[in-house]
């Protein structure tokens, strides 16, 4: 099995710590590994263009929250991959950013093994207050905190709910 049929699963998982990749995915990669990450890229995408937006009866690619071009996929390993995803809030000063990464961090937790390093930014320079929501959504305890509430926990299950 390959490490991208590795990383598609329909099971929860935990993420991994990516034993230490901490490269930028935005570097290139070698040319076998090229082909691996830009299928991974796609099914990054397209496991997060769908999220509901919490506010608006609209998914996350229709508000050009999220796009392919801002997803990044590094091999670390023999089979692990470094991702980095920039998402774009629909306003500078939007509250629910922070419910927008925890919902693209569950649906990626949820759907790939425990074979990447994930992180998640608010694109440069799009959010009034991206450099303490980019701690907030890529701190290990705060997510964990934040999915014990169970009504946060709702509202991410509701933004992640399939339309299908």
């Amino acid at each position: 099995m390959s490490g991208l049929e590795k990383l598609a699963s329909n099971g929860d998982s935990n993420q991994g710590t990516g034993n230490g990749c901490q490269s930028d995915p935005k570097e290139t990669t070698t040319n076998i590994d090229d082909t691996e990450c830009e299928q991974l890229q796609q099914l990054i995408f397209d496991l997060i263009r769908g999220i509901e937006d919490p506010e608006k009866p609209s998914n996350l690619e229709d508000l050009d929250v999220v796009n392919e071009q801002d997803v990044f996929v590094k091999k670390c390993g023999k089979e692990e991959f470094f991702v980095r995803i920039e998402f774009i809030p629909t306003v500078p000063h939007c509250s629910l950013a922070p419910l927008i990464g925890l919902c693209i961090r569950s649906k990626l937790q949820r759907s790939l093994t425990e074979k990447y390093k994930l992180d998640i930014f608010i694109k440069k320079g799009t959010h009034s207050t991206a450099d303490e929501i980019n701690k907030q959504i890529n701190d290990k305890e705060r997510i964990a905190a934040a999915m014990e509430n169970p009504n946060l926990r709702k509202l991410v299950e509701k933004c992640l709910e399939e339309e299908y």
